[in-house]
């Protein structure tokens, strides 16, 4: 939560399910600058604090994007060859899914991908355009040192 606050300017709505837990982070990370709810599901909500949106108290578009998560990265599936062992390289897959979820994807509620709905990109991106960026990002490669002879 405190990363979360950190990213976001301004007064935001947060719903979150009815884990307990939350309510504590999420009132020491933002403070009283968020209007926060939780949806215990069945339709039963809960206001925390501030004054949400009714109509915005729903973890309905979050749990459908963690299912396409799950569904589109094996390295969630514990029991397949795919499976992140280290944390770094699962960040970065979840970094990379995300980032062609939102910037790559056309999707058919908005028929467009989510950051040119939100007006953020005007351009529909291609896988290409992300390996573009992962170059960039890359420092420069210098020559490669000799080879070492593995020994038995």
């Amino acid at each position: 939560m405190q990363d979360l606050a950190q990213r976001l300017a301004g007064r935001v709505q947060l719903t979150t399910d009815g884990y307990n837990l939350y309510i504590d982070a999420v009132q020491e990370a933002f403070g009283q600058r968020i209007d926060y709810a939780q949806d215990q599901g069945f339709g039963i909500t809960e206001v925390i604090s501030g004054d949400p949106d009714p109509a915005h108290i729903s973890t309905t578009f979050v749990e459908r994007q963690n299912l396409t998560m799950r569904m589109s990265m094996r390295r969630f599936t514990h029991a397949t060859n795919a499976f992140s062992k280290k944390a770094a390289r699962h960040a970065a897959m979840v970094s990379l899914h995300f980032l062609n979820y939102n910037f790559c994807w056309v999707h058919k509620t908005v028929r467009m991908s989510p950051a040119m709905a939100a007006g953020l990109d005007p351009v529909l991106h291609d896988v290409g355009w992300i390996a573009e960026l992962i170059e960039e990002a890359l420092p420069p490669s210098g020559p490669r040192g000799p080879y070492k002879k593995r020994t038995a």
